[in-house]
Parts: C-alpha cells; sequence; structure tokens
C-alpha cells in the first residue's frame, strides 16, 4: 500500500498518538524503561498520582502490548510492572523525545527572558 492511500487508521503517526495517549504515559514507560517497579513505587515516583488514574494508564499500556504485569501469589499482594519486549523499543525513541523536551524548555526560557 502507498503512503498516499494510507486511512488515519493505518496512519503510523496516529497509532504511536493513539497508544501514548495517556497524559501519564511517558512518564510510566520512562521509569519503567529504568527499572521493573511495584504500583506503590511507580504512584511516589508520579508525585502521588491517584491510583484510579495510575492504574487505568498501566491497564491500557498492559493492553497495548508495551509493559508486562506480574502478580506474585502472596499475601500481602505484590504486583511488579515491567517494560514488554515491544516496550523496550520505545526507549530509544523516549531518549529522543527527552532530548527535544529539553531543547524546548532551554528555548522557550530564552524566549520568555526576551
Amino acid at each position: 500500500m502507498s503512503e498516499s492511500n494510507l486511512t488515519i487508521q493505518d496512519c503510523p503517526y496516529f497509532t504511536v498518538q493513539k497508544v501514548l495517549a495517556g497524559k501519564w504515559s511517558l512518564l510510566i514507560l520512562h521509569f519503567l524503561s529504568e527499572s521493573t517497579l511495584r504500583f506503590n513505587e511507580l504512584q511516589r515516583k508520579l508525585d502521588n498520582l491517584t491510583h484510579a488514574t495510575l492504574a487505568k494508564q498501566l491497564k491500557q499500556l498492559e493492553g497495548f502490548g508495551l509493559i508486562i504485569r506480574k502478580e506474585y501469589p502472596q499475601v500481602p499482594p505484590k504486583v511488579e510492572y515491567s517494560l514488554s519486549d515491544l516496550g523496550r523499543k520505545l526507549i530509544p525513541s523516549l531518549e529522543s523525545i527527552f532530548v527535544w523536551g529539553d531543547e524546548y524548555l532551554k528555548y522557550s526560557v530564552s524566549k520568555n527572558k526576551n
């Protein structure tokens, strides 16, 4: 299929936007790229994001195949989150986004000084 015949649903940009649309998705993926984390650890790193919001974002990312949820059969329950193989493939893109974000912050600070 040529690029001119693509529908919006077939567009890679549209797909990425849909998969990473959650407000906290990029930060969650960033923290999980550094290490496997339990729910409360991740919640603390996100400045105590509400339980419901974090749970929703994690379910979405798991549904898209970007993270793995591993539950251990013990009391109290222990659940860990990590990047899947597909999620790990995003790490170079996350690093590029970080670099661009840093450059943009410097640009916006210098622009606001003028």
